[in-house]
């Protein structure tokens, strides 16, 4: 129990950089390690050492002068993953602001089976 406790918390950081690194590449077309520490209110050091654990992951690559990028398959995984918990909860009337920063916490928790069971809900009682 403790240790699935352990491994999300950390799958949440990784997870939380993924998902930035993604909304700056839509809105901006670029992620740079400058950004993202800023983001994240953490020191450009921190931001890199975390980068570079994505990148020993295959979860992203670098290119000289040009930033962060994502593979798309993850960068559509996470969004995903997002998206469906953002809108379980606010079928079950959560107000969207709230469903947003309380996703935020949930979906680095749930497991796939879970959302599975959400998606699978929410194809039945959402409106279209």
């Amino acid at each position: 129990r403790f240790s699935r406790a352990r491994e999300a918390q950390s799958n949440a950081l990784i997870e939380d950089y993924v998902e930035l690194i993604a909304d700056l590449l839509q809105s901006t077309r670029e992620a740079r390690t400058t950004d993202i520490a800023r983001r994240f209110g953490v020191s450009h050091p921190t931001a890199i050492k975390n980068i570079a654990r994505l990148k020993s992951a295959g979860l992203v690559e670098s290119r000289p002068y040009r930033g962060v990028f994502l593979t798309e398959l993850l960068a559509q995984k996470v969004r995903r993953r997002h998206r469906i918990v953002v809108d379980l909860l606010m079928c079950v009337g959560v107000p969207s602001e709230t469903a947003e920063l309380d996703s935020e916490g949930i979906e680095h928790h749930i497991s796939d089976e879970t959302l599975a069971v959400f998606e699978h809900y929410l194809q039945k009682h959402a409106k279209p």
